[in-house]
């Protein structure tokens, strides 16, 4: 995770302070990029241990469209807590805006009356790869300009796209914000599964993932934790194994982490 690394480095030592949200001040320096080949293992940070299973418990939670934490059915992960209602609502997230987006049709050709449907993303997605698999239009948006003021959180890996060629799968995220210390590991970790997850379903094989960050941040609170990191030896990277299952069948105990051997975990305080 050499990638990861060299960016924590470059925020340390070339970035700018900058108040934020959240009061608490960052490091920050705009416009970044690391690349992270599956091909040569699972992109899993070994200098701390990440938790895997609650990347796969919130990448499958956005993948059924779910947008409250006390829904049962989507085998919560508390990462969201810090954000809901008191009802455990977040208001139209990722999940909704991936499998549900909204539009807007006439009830009849020429009317000035609109009824209400939903764009499934993912599923069009899958669909295109499958069908138009040289198409530059393999696109995942989750910023939704007009839902924005109703999401207990607009997006931070706002928009996703795949490329395929020669049999692999390739995948490149924007993220508009990214907490260096806390998310990126998760976000990495999360669109590698992903990609695992839709290249299986389309018999391809997983490639490179392009991380694009847009305001790649360190808080104050975080860059102790930070040091101490870049001190640990790198580990080699494990595996994941996924069930050989429908895309939209998989479920928590049909992904298996291996040979994953991390340092120590350390503790970042979040910024909510």
């Amino acid at each position: 995770m050499e990638q990861y690394h060299r960016l924590i480095r470059e925020i340390l030592e070339n970035g700018e302070e900058r108040g934020d949200r959240t009061g608490t001040g960052t490091i920050s320096l705009f416009g970044m990029q690391a690349k992270y080949d599956l091909r040569q293992g699972f992109p899993l940070l070994t200098t701390k241990k990440v938790l895997f299973a609650a990347v796969v418990r919130e990448l499958l939670w956005f993948l059924r469209g779910a947008t409250n934490i006390n829904d049962d059915l989507t085998q919560h992960t508390p990462i969201w807590d810090a954000w809901a209602r008191e009802d455990g609502e977040l208001g139209p997230i990722y999940g909704y805006q991936w499998r549900k987006w909204p539009r807007y049709v006439p009830v009849e050709p020429g009317s000035d009356l609109y009824h209400k449907e939903h764009v499934d993303q993912i599923a069009k997605l899958l669909h295109d790869i499958k069908h138009n698999p040289e198409s530059r239009r393999l696109i995942v948006n989750a910023w939704n300009v007009a839902d924005l003021d109703q999401m207990a959180l607009p997006p931070c890996h706002l928009l996703f796209q795949f490329y395929v060629i020669n049999g692999r799968l390739d995948c490149q995220l924007y993220q508009r914000s990214a907490d260096m210390a806390l998310g990126v590991p998760f976000n990495i970790a999360s669109y590698a599964l992903l990609m695992m997850m839709v290249a299986q379903e389309c018999n391809l094989t997983a490639g490179v993932f392009t991380h694009t960050i847009g305001d790649a941040h360190i808080y104050l609170n975080h860059v102790e934790g930070l040091k101490k990191q870049l001190e640990r030896d790198y580990k080699e990277l494990p595996q994941v194994k996924i069930a050989k299952k429908p895309f939209f069948d998989l479920k928590f105990e049909d992904f298996e982490l291996l040979n994953y051997d991390p340092h120590p975990f350390i503790k970042f305080p979040i910024a909510v």
